[in-house]
């Protein structure tokens, strides 16, 4: 009898981890993405090591609703494409809803499948140009007005240990690592952080015209951001297809300035929940 019972209990508690899985699974898939943010292309918007939940309601679904697993520690890389690929292929979404000039998305790399997090800038049919550091929608250039100074510690950040480019030239480690900062008003009224570090090629790029069903991104700290400006096949994301977005960047949930989330003494308190604007 008590083996039985023990056999019953055994069965009951595999029953429960599977059904919280699966709960988990359609809640990830359906509702909210957990992210954390590696690089710091987004600065100072977004700082490396802040965790979000991405809003998948506000676009609708399409096959990169479907949640990638990669971890390459233990092999493991299970493509959304591999669970919901039947979806692929059209452009078009479920449900689907249009994001809007200034969201921050998460949305799929058109190459890699990898998932990325930018802003989104340029509208399909539109036209977008880099003029000496200042962004240009359709010929004209947006409102940019300078707002003091981004300053960081130059030291390892995060997990991958990534150090911060500085404005103020190369920093010994502990130094202040200053990079200028604007904030941008785009046509539609939104405002946002910008930071400048240097005079480079993504300051002056052509003129490129957004397909129709694409849209055109760009990370907040200008400098320092793989975006829209460089093709996809060339190390950059080029064009993103309506299909690829995942979801809305609305709130930061938790953000640890660590190499890891354990060590509670780099948490930054002052970053939790906070609205990203």
């Amino acid at each position: 009898m008590a083996s039985e019972k023990k056999g019953n209990a055994i069965v009951e508690t595999i029953k429960t981890v599977v059904y919280a899985l699966l709960i988990a699974g359609v809640f990830r898939t359906l509702f909210f993405q957990p992210f954390w943010i590696p690089s710091g292309s987004m600065k100072d918007t977004l700082l490396i090591g802040d965790f979000l939940f991405v809003n998948k309601m506000a676009y609708g679904y399409s096959y990169a609703s479907c949640p990638s697993v990669y971890l390459p520690q233990i092999g493991i890389d299970i493509d959304a494409a591999d669970i919901c690929g039947f979806l692929d292929g059209d452009n078009t979404r479920i449900l689907g809803g249009e994001p809007q000039r200034g969201d921050v998305v998460v949305f799929r790399h058109p190459i890699t499948g990898r998932d990325f997090i930018k802003r989104l800038i340029g509208l399909p049919g539109e036209t977008v140009q880099m003029r000496d550091g200042v962004l240009h929608i359709n010929g004209a250039a947006v409102e940019l007005t300078p707002n003091g100074t981004f300053e960081e510690t130059s030291e390892p950040q995060g997990p991958q240990g990534s150090r911060p480019r500085c404005e103020n030239g190369p920093v010994g480690d502990g130094g202040a690592c200053t990079k200028s900062r604007f904030t941008e008003t785009l046509p539609n009224g939104v405002s946002h952080d910008i930071l400048n570090i240097a005079n480079q090629g993504s300051d002056n790029t052509p003129v490129y015209t957004v397909p129709e069903g694409h849209y055109f991104f760009m990370g907040d700290n200008r400098d320092n951001s793989a975006d829209s400006r460089v093709p996809s096949v060339t190390g950059g994301v080029g064009f993103v297809p309506y299909e690829n977005l995942v979801g809305r960047a609305d709130r930061v949930v938790f953000s640890s300035a660590g190499a890891s989330m354990l060590f509670f003494w780099t948490w930054r308190g002052d970053r939790f929940f906070e609205k990203i604007e």
